[in-house]
């Protein structure tokens, strides 16, 4: 029963693509309706399935002995645990929303069958990298995924959105090599592409790679660096980022697909390896630094757009940063909560961005300015409980249980890492609530209170529930934790700095909206507009990228009337 569960699941959303490709065009109504019934069905069996695994644990299909060694082209089987049974049901119940969205959106677009074809396999695609029982297997559907994106992107007759399609495709070659590489060299250090008998040789393995003469690499280490390069592409992490701003001309549904479940691939495959990650405590901080960069640069880049998909775009690459510093940091559990609830909100986002795209075309006065005053002064009562909230409470929490008491428990930078993200994301939905409405009201401050009491509670959730869901071995928790541990007086300066930005950053928020004025020397306005002008334009990177492809074209031209 288990098996004939999985198997449906996967192979239902395959229906959807026949239904659509086999379609006469233009396609009928009915049949577009008709197909959005498998991948609403494998949903409902997604979440069976998730049950089954949660009581009598992993599913394990195999059409071939893995103990023979891996004798087939592709070995092809599936090992669906936890994880990969959380992912089924993200990636099911995203696809059926994306599909009922898109039967009224790409009503009557050209190639309309082609496009609920396309989405239907890509659906199937990720299904099966998620649920993909060897490396060997998952890297297949990895690169089919790419593919998938060329096609996705719709509007082929377009010049620019071809290019993009083009470049796409180009940028995630990159990455995918060094996963190929990735790859052979694991099955050459440890023997298997299987994932538990990977772990197991992994962590008995002492085997080193020569990295230049005279200087050695652990392997898992080597390892684990080609995979987290080939993570970094998917996942738009910087530099690979590039692809991701030009992709946004593919139609809005694709891109709530690509942004609410393809590009969590990286997410996925770290927390799919993460036995093999916990190993090396090198790329844990090289993706903690690359998620660091990549948040920081994400974020700028979308305040200094002006477009609603580019800063729904560049938001993600952020929030995908975001991810890439809680795997660097160890928190592997956090980091999949992160990815469905980015996931399902971003989806969400898109799609409705969609409707206002779809209306701003039909009305062009549409959206309506509506400028409403903002009330002369500020509240004291408001301020005062958003300070409070916002600063004294939980900077008070981090330094008694970090500092002073040294509470055992609390000593790991793990649990530190927890409360800070619960100060971080409270303090910033409090602030929203600060700035929307500037009145002395005890209803403001009661919402304050609400809503730091509701995200506490969620990030614990997160911390206690879905980390023994997802991690039923506290020892492993703590190990992946222990690998991932910075020198203590560097962690303590990237709270404290991080912590002084932020509180800054919120005070002159604060006194901008109240129209009251700091005192900043000239030299800083200077660089905040030079900066402004970098992120406004990308970091020029496009450009940079645009000449490298005019430069190749001319030598290939070139060689050529040469030969």
């Amino acid at each position: 029963m288990p098996t004939l569960t999985v198997l449906l699941v996967i192979l239902l959303p395959l229906c959807t693509t026949l239904i659509a490709a086999l379609s006469d065009q233009p396609i009928s109504r009915s049949r577009t309706k008709l197909g959005a019934w498998p991948i609403g069905v494998a949903c409902f069996g997604a979440i069976i399935t998730l049950m089954i695994v949660a009581v009598q644990g992993p599913i394990v299909i195999r059409f071939y002995d893995h103990t023979a060694g891996l004798s087939l082209p592709l070995p092809l089987g599936f090992y669906i645990d936890r994880l990969s049974a959380v992912m089924m049901v993200l990636i099911s119940a995203i696809g059926t929303v994306i599909y009922v969205y898109s039967i009224d959106y790409m009503s009557q677009e050209p190639y309309e069958g082609r496009y609920l074809a396309t989405l239907g396999g890509a659906v199937v695609v990720l299904l099966c990298m998620v649920s993909s029982s060897n490396l060997l297997m998952l890297f297949v559907f990895w690169q089919i995924l790419s593919y998938l994106l060329y096609l996705l992107i719709h509007n082929h007759p377009h010049a620019v959105t071809l290019e993009s399609a083009f470049r796409t495709f180009n940028v995630l070659r990159v990455g995918d090599i060094a996963f190929l590489a990735g790859i052979v060299l694991a099955y050459q250090l440890f023997g298997t592409l299987e994932f538990p008998d990977l772990f197991e040789a992994a962590a008995r393995s002492t085997a080193t790679v020569q990295v230049i003469p005279g200087i050695d690499m652990n392997g898992s280490t080597a390892v684990t660096l080609l995979l987290l390069i080939g993570g970094m592409s998917k996942s738009a992490q910087f530099p690979f980022h590039v692809w991701l701003p030009r992709y946004l001309y593919a139609p809005t549904p694709v891109t709530a697909l690509l942004h609410a479940g393809i590009i969590n691939a990286a997410g996925f495959l770290i927390n799919r390896l993460a036995p093999l990650f916990g190993l090396s405590s090198t790329t844990l901080h090289v993706a903690f630094i690359i998620g660091t960069l990549t948040a920081i640069l994400g974020a700028s880049m979308m305040l200094a757009q002006n477009d609603i998909k580019n800063m729904l775009g560049f938001s993600t690459i952020g929030q995908m940063g975001y991810m890439m510093m809680e795997c660097g940091l160890g928190a592997f559990s956090l980091a999949v909560f992160h990815l469905i609830a980015h996931g399902l909100f971003k989806a969400t986002v898109f799609l409705n961005c969609g409707n206002v795209i779809a209306k701003a075309r039909q009305e062009p006065h549409f959206p309506h300015p509506e400028y409403e005053p903002e009330a002369d002064g500020h509240s004291n009562l408001t301020w005062f409980t958003g300070f409070v909230t916002t600063l004294l409470i939980p900077l008070i929490i981090l330094l008694v249980t970090h500092g002073v008491l040294r509470i055992p428990l609390l000593e790991s930078q793990g649990t530190v890492i927890f409360l800070f993200f619960i100060w971080i994301t409270s303090s910033q939905a409090i602030l929203t609530l600060m700035r929307l409405r500037q009145i002395a009201s005890w209803k403001v401050s009661a919402s304050m209170l609400a809503t730091l009491l509701f995200i506490v509670f969620i990030y614990l959730f997160a911390v206690e529930s879905f980390t023994a869901f997802l991690y039923p071995n506290p020892n492993d928790v703590a190990a992946y934790f222990k690998a991932a541990d910075l020198p203590d007086w560097l962690f303590d300066l990237l709270i404290l700095g991080a912590t002084t930005l932020t509180a800054f950053g919120w005070t002159y928020l604060y006194m901008k909206a109240h129209g009251l004025s700091m005192p900043i020397p000239r030299w800083i306005d200077s660089v905040r507009i030079q900066f402004y002008t970098l992120f406004l334009n990308r970091l020029f990177l496009d450009e940079a990228l645009r000449r490298v492809g005019r430069a190749q074209l001319f030598l290939l031209q070139r060689w050529g009337r040469r030969a």
